[in-house]
C-alpha cells in the first residue's frame, strides 16, 4: 500500500526557518498527501529582516510538485508561539476529522506517515487515546514486543490527533487554579518530585510566564486521563535545536536531533492499551528532572532568554 494512498492531512507550522522547513516539507513529500495546511506565523516588528525570512518560508507552498490541496494561514503580524500554533491547529481540525502535525522543525521517516494513518483509523473512536506521536525518547531501550506502547506524555516534535481531541484542548487551562489546591497531580503522577516539577510548570503556564501551548495541551490530556501512542522506534527527528530556535535554546541536547529507524509493517498492535510506568519513569527522569529553564535563570521568561541569544 503507498504512503500517498493512505496518508491523512497533513498541517504544518512555520515561522522564519526557511532551511529547516524546506527539510520538513522534503520528507512529506515521500508520503504526498492529497492535503496539506501550511501555517505560518507573521514577521516580528523589532526584528531587523525577519519579514524577508517568513516570506521566503511561505514561497515554500511554490515547491510542492504532487497533486495535493493545499490551504494556508499566513498571518500579516506576530502571534508568538502560544496562540499562533494552537490556532493553527484549531483551524486545522475546524476543516479535517483527523490529520498530522508537524513543526518547521520536524523531520519524519516517511515510515511515519503510514504509521500515523493506520493507528489513526484503529483508534478513532477510542477516547481513552488523545493523540499519537512519533517520537520515541527511551534512547534505545525497548520497552515493548509490539509496535508501540502508551505513556501519559503528549510529545508533539511530530504527531498526529482527532478533532475529538483537540476539542478537548483547553487554553485557558480553567480548572487549574482549583486543582492545585489539592492532590490531583501527586495522585496523577505518583511521584512527588514529578508533582513538584509539573505544578511548576503549569503555575507558570497558567500565569502566562512562558510561551508554551504544549504545557497547556498536556494539562488538557492529565485533565482528562487521556493517552499518547508512541511507537518503539524514533520516527521524527528534531533538527531545530540551536539559534533561531524559539523554546530548544541549546545545541547540546541528548534529544537534539535523534536519529530516525523505520518502523515495520504489519503493525503489532498491544493487546491491552495499557500506560507503560517503567518508559514514562525514565521519560521524566530524563526530559523533565529540572525545573522549567525560566526558574533556572533567575526569573528571566523564555521571551528574555530569545533576546539574549537569539
Amino acid at each position: 500500500m503507498s504512503y500517498q494512498a493512505v496518508c491523512p492531512p497533513v498541517l504544518v507550522l512555520a515561522f522564519n526557518r526557511p532551511c529547516t522547513t524546506a527539510k520538513v516539507l522534503e520528507a512529506i513529500r515521500s508520503a504526498r498527501p492529497p492535503r496539506l495546511f501550511f501555517a505560518v506565523d507573521g514577521p516580528r516588528s523589532y526584528r531587523s529582516g525577519e519579514r524577508d525570512s517568513v516570506f521566503a518560508v511561505q514561497k515554500l507552498v511554490d515547491a510542492i510538485d504532487w497533486s495535493c490541496q493545499v490551504e494556508t494561514l499566513f498571518r500579516s503580524s506576530n502571534l508568538g508561539c502560544k496562540i499562533a500554533v494552537s490556532e493553527a491547529i484549531s483551524w486545522f481540525f475546524d476543516q479535517v476529522e483527523q490529520g498530522i502535525v508537524l513543526e518547521d522543525d520536524c523531520v519524519a521517516d516517511p515510515s511515519f506517515f503510514k504509521f500515523a494513518a493506520e493507528l489513526l483509523n484503529h483508534f478513532q473512536s477510542d477516547r481513552r487515546v488523545c493523540m499519537l506521536s512519533g517520537d520515541n525518547f527511551q534512547l534505545g531501550t525497548q520497552r515493548t514486543p509490539y509496535s508501540y506502547y502508551a505513556s501519559r506524555f503528549t510529545h508533539i516534535w511530530g504527531w498526529a490527533t482527532w478533532r475529538r481531541a483537540w476539542q478537548l484542548y483547553d487554553h485557558s487551562m480553567s480548572r487549574w487554579p482549583e486543582l492545585r489546591k489539592t492532590e490531583w497531580l501527586e495522585r496523577y503522577l505518583q511521584d512527588r518530585g514529578a508533582a513538584r516539577y509539573w505544578r511548576r510548570a503549569f503555575d507558570d503556564t497558567y500565569a502566562d510566564r512562558n510561551s508554551s501551548w504544549a504545557y497547556r495541551w498536556t494539562y488538557s490530556a492529565w485533565v482528562n486521563d487521556a493517552l499518547t501512542l508512541i511507537p518503539e522506534s524514533n520516527l521524527v527527528s528534531n533538527i531545530g535545536f540551536g539559534e533561531g530556535a524559539t523554546h530548544n535554546l541549546y545545541k547540546k541536547n541528548r534529544f537534539a536531533a535523534l536519529p530516525t529507524e523505520p518502523i515495520s509493517f504489519p503493525l503489532r498492535h498491544p493487546p491491552e492499551i495499557e500506560r507503560n510506568a517503567e518508559a514514562d519513569e525514565f521519560t521524566q527522569a530524563t526530559m523533565f528532572r529540572n525545573l522549567p529553564l525560566w526558574r533556572r535563570v533567575g526569573g528571566r521568561t523564555v521571551r528574555a532568554l530569545r533576546e539574549l541569544f537569539g
